[in-house]
């Protein structure tokens, strides 16, 4: 059984220009992102010198005796599962003034602290990265051939064909974007998964949420926001979903207890909601400010629902749900890396809704519509003029991605690419 195709050896990450822009600018930088996304092997692509706090105890008992002992070293200085000592980030901070240099530290951490006033502002020394897992293309998948970037500058794309399927798609969803898993089997993926989230559910989660833990009501809750990914739904709606599938009142988390459980598992990276966008709008539509709800890949919902690529085919509704939450992982990571922010639009009562809008600080924006076939195509299309019609800056285009094999531009002028080629 093999984990991974790729193991010993680093495969380019879109965030490896984003980490040199923000050393090159920034004292220090703070990659922060779900266990397992690869932060620390893209930290070490940069790092002179490193402190493995995770692994290290005699690092951990040094900085809490006195962190300004694990400082010193080649620079950049990886400090690594900062938050394991939270007094290391104002010692940082005081290293950066003192220093007066760029580029001397890299932390990484996969969980945010509770009390962020342990982290005085870090303004004007720290940057902040956020890394996400592994795109289709930085898992060297696909061959992208239709760029974010350009599509954001106006630039329209060129008809293409991909080579990837339906079923190509629903197995990259049940694997992920694990870097230890590229080239690895459903085998491989389901066992490390199960134990990935076996340590979320009975560990992890309790180190972050002030040991308000119950394993039993962590999954309940989990499983039922996987049932939600790709959608707009309250903690109201996700705590009513969980309710349904129970005959025990007992078996479902308080809504303070499901507050507390979203804002761990938001710190710890493993919920990724996508705002809604709130754009300067000619009419008095009133906008949903409810998120997306997303995991931080989507095989974490694809494992909790025990959706295997047969059994999404045999459940298209929820393939095509999952479908979405892979474009939405890829679409953030590509924007990100063009400068741009990725929001969802929805008008109250949902007389409108358009899955993604990216959108760059200069106001540039495009319209994303997702769809796993062809059959909604059309009514897609609709939606994105619809929209378009509304925001007085035109978009700079309006896309539909989809899991077929053809991109073209249709008379209307909307875009319809295959995730498979859609690249930074």
């Amino acid at each position: 059984m093999t984990l991974s195709s790729a193991a010993g050896r680093y495969l380019p990450r879109l965030a490896d220009r984003l980490l040199d822009d923000r050393l090159h600018a920034m004292g220090a930088v703070l990659i922060e992102g779900v266990k397992g996304c690869g932060k620390t092997a893209t930290a070490r692509q940069r790092a002179g010198s490193e402190v493995l706090l995770d692994i290290d105890p005699e690092a951990e008992r040094r900085a809490a005796i006195d962190p300004r002992l694990l400082l010193d070293g080649t620079t950049p200085r990886l400090l690594d599962e900062w938050q394991r000592a939270p007094r290391i980030w104002d010692a940082v901070r005081r290293a950066v003034d003192d220093r007066g240099l760029s580029g001397q530290f890299i932390l990484t951490g996969s969980a945010t602290p509770k009390d962020d006033a342990v982290r005085h502002s870090g303004a004007g020394r720290f940057g902040t990265l956020r890394m996400r897992t592994m795109t289709l293309t930085e898992k060297q998948a696909t061959t992208p051939s239709v760029s974010v970037a350009d599509l954001l500058s106006g630039i329209d794309p060129a008809p293409a064909n991909s080579p990837v399927s339906v079923r190509d798609y629903l197995d990259h969803i049940a694997v992920g974007g694990w870097p230890l898993l590229v080239g690895a089997d459903q085998r491989a993926a389901r066992t490390y998964l199960d134990g990935y989230l076996d340590v979320i559910v009975e560990h992890d989660i309790d180190d972050v949420s002030g040991g308000l833990r119950n394993p039993r009501l962590v999954r309940r809750f989990l499983h039922a926001y996987a049932q939600m990914v790709a959608q707009t739904a309250n903690l109201s709606t996700i705590m009513k979903r969980a309710r349904d599938e129970v005959d025990d009142e007992a078996d479902v988390p308080s809504r303070h207890t499901a507050e507390v459980y979203l804002d761990a598992l938001s710190r710890m990276s493993i919920v990724d909601d996508v705002p809604a966008w709130d754009p300067s709008v000619r009419s008095s539509k009133r906008l949903t400010t409810t998120p997306k709800r997303l995991l931080a890949d989507p095989s974490l919902a694809a494992s909790l629902l025990e959706m295997s690529p047969s059994r999404m085919l045999d459940d298209l509704a929820t393939a095509g749900f999952l479908f979405e939450s892979l474009v939405a992982h890829d679409l953030r990571i590509y924007a990100e890396a063009a400068g741009a922010f990725c929001y969802h639009y929805r008008e109250a009562e949902g007389r409108l809704e358009v899955d993604y809008i990216l959108e760059t600080r200069d106001g540039d924006w495009l319209a994303v519509e997702v769809k796993l076939g062809e059959a909604e195509i059309d009514k897609a299309a609709v939606a994105l003029h619809r929209l378009a019609e509304r925001i007085p800056r035109r978009p700079t285009a309006l896309l539909i991605v989809t899991g077929t094999s053809l991109a073209y531009t249709r008379e209307d002028g909307v875009h319809v690419v295959p995730l498979g080629l859609l690249g930074p």
